[in-house]
């Protein structure tokens, strides 16, 4: 296993804007069983749509998920997720989680990709060993994206072909940065 070390996130010196919308990240989140089994009881997704900031006097991630993923029926039942950044010499690992199914695949082991699994107060959440830079974050608020919300509908071209994303507002816990 690789050494992280954990920072604060005022620590953060990552760009957020590349690391999410250029090097994407997997979100992901566990269920409360014990075991590592692809689909079950965690799932992953890659995305290259959120954000970090304040809110409530607390920092935070926005995640965004749509309700066709997999990763949906995770990102709902726990009150955990994780996001796990790695660089852009991952493209091709993440296009495959972004374009693949857990429901049908083990992304993880596809990858190369070694699920960490951590207990938290109130339940268990899961990042992958192989990432530079781990967020772990809990549900504070989520709300789905509904058409007659947007004041500007440009961005309704985005959903198509499928349904509108979920937000959540998580609080963030922990980042841990690999050690050099």
């Amino acid at each position: 296993m690789n050494n992280f070390k954990s920072i604060s996130p005022y620590e953060l010196a990552a760009n957020p804007f590349h690391i999410i919308g250029k090097d994407w990240m997997l979100v992901s989140a566990a269920k409360n069983t014990d075991g590592d089994k692809f689909g079950t009881d965690y799932n992953t997704m890659t995305a290259s749509w959120g954000g970090v900031g304040v809110l409530w006097n607390r920092p935070v991630a926005l995640v965004f998920v749509r309700p066709e993923r997999h990763t949906f029926l995770f990102t709902e039942d726990s009150p955990f997720m994780t996001l796990s950044f790695f660089g852009g010499e991952m493209r091709s690992e993440l296009t495959f989680c972004g374009r693949n199914s857990g429901r049908d695949t083990d992304k993880a082991a596809h990858c190369s990709l070694t699920p960490v699994f951590t207990g938290e107060n109130e339940g268990r959440s899961v990042y992958f060993d192989e990432a530079k830079l781990v967020i772990k974050a809990r549900k504070l608020y989520a709300d789905s994206i509904t058409p007659d919300a947007f004041i500007d509908k440009t961005p309704l071209d985005f959903y198509r072909t499928d349904g509108l994303h979920k937000m959540y507002v998580c609080e963030i816990t922990e980042v841990l940065v690999r050690e050099a």
